[in-house]
């Protein structure tokens, strides 16, 4: 009668690795932290504005349904606002899309280097894993529908992913979801979207605009909000009917509501935001692409750098973080140990990051 002696988690929970978030640096040292995706620009000052003002409101709910937020996102995107539901942070949508389509017996298919959150929100669920083998570090459509068995309930797709910065055209998208069963559910996580600059790529909304099966999950996190955990979905009235009889009654904070909203309208901020990412992930990758650094190309906030092995790329993040600069290991996380996760900084940052591991190549 041991096991009741203390409550005990449901099967598979203690079985889950637990998410591994960027290191940061040590408190109160000046580490330029380059390992979680951040806005190099800082946040919108519209949203700062926005923020400082819904501080004065404390301690009033905040309105249920995000509809301030919902409705600055249907109008800056043309879309239904009513067809958009908002999360703390995009993590809280994908965990409500797994409890909601996902249980014992099911399967759950993910590219093998998708985003490390997946295989935790699937197992919760009760769900099977099934991992699918990519193609140089990119989702491979035809392995993706080869695994769907009887069994497959949810794909979960990173598009562009994390933490290779790869990413499937708009007509791969297409004919991903044309290979699934109806009762399939699509679910395109678009969070890096505002950095792709590739002319083929598109955020799902085609397709959640012409079928039931689909929805495209988005985050304000690389934005520049990434402390005020907002995050948003679009999908087709029955989901969001679902999602929404679930979710938490007052599941986004009133000050990240209405920083949302002034940021998703700050158009002028988030076009900075990318020009400058467009500019230092071309500049970076060219930089560090040669004999003994592989550095894939990317059309996230990030650029991913391989190394000849493991104890190449663990030498390269112990010499940038004793110069000051931490960038993320993505070895324990995502299996890739010989490479290199680096968020697009400021331009010191990249030049200095750049002239560390080319000093450290050229010194092998």
């Amino acid at each position: 009668m041991s096991h009741l002696l203390r409550p005990t988690p449901q099967p598979g929970i203690l079985d889950i690795a637990p998410y591994l978030p960027g290191k940061s640096g040590k408190p109160g040292s000046n580490a330029v932290k380059l390992s979680a995706n951040e806005s190099p620009l800082g946040a919108s000052p519209k949203a700062l504005a926005a923020m400082v003002e819904a501080a004065g409101r404390l301690e009033i709910y905040p309105e249920g349904s995000s509809r301030v937020l919902r409705e600055a996102l249907a109008d800056v995107h043309g879309l239904d606002p009513d067809s958009i539901v908002c999360g703390n942070g995009s993590d809280d949508l994908l965990h409500l899309l797994a409890q909601t389509y996902l249980g014992e017996g099911d399967e759950a298919v993910m590219n093998r280097y998708g985003f490390s959150v997946y295989p935790i929100i699937t197992r919760a669920a009760g769900a099977s894993i099934v991992m699918v083998e990519e193609t140089d570090y990119r989702a491979d459509v035809d392995a993706l529908l080869a695994a769907v068995t009887e069994r497959t309930k949810v794909i979960w797709l990173a598009n562009p992913n994390n933490p290779t910065g790869t990413y499937l055209n708009a007509a791969e998208v297409a004919r991903l979801h044309a290979g699934l069963r109806p009762d399939i559910l699509l679910v395109i996580d678009s969070a890096y979207a505002e950095y792709v600059t590739a002319a083929d790529y598109s955020v799902g909304l085609e397709l959640v605009n012409a079928h039931e099966n689909v929805v495209m999950v988005r985050t304000f996190s690389k934005m520049g909000l990434a402390a005020a955990r907002i995050g948003w979905m679009v999908g087709p009235a029955h989901v969001v009917d679902a999602i929404n009889r679930i979710r938490g009654p007052f599941n986004v904070n009133l000050p990240a509501q209405m920083a949302g909203a002034a940021a998703v309208r700050d158009i002028e901020f988030t076009q900075r935001l990318r020009e400058h990412n467009a500019h230092w992930r071309a500049w970076l990758t060219a930089e560090l692409s040669g004999n003994a650094m592989r550095v894939v190309p990317s059309q996230a906030n990030f650029v991913m750098v391989l190394f000849d092995g493991a104890e190449t790329a663990a030498r390269a993040f112990q010499t940038l973080a004793d110069a000051g600069y931490i960038v993320r290991e993505i070895g324990a996380s995502y299996g890739i140990p010989h490479g290199l996760r680096i968020s697009i900084g400021s331009e010191e940052a990249m030049r200095a990051v750049a002239d560390i591991l080319k000093s450290m190549d050229a010194t092998r």
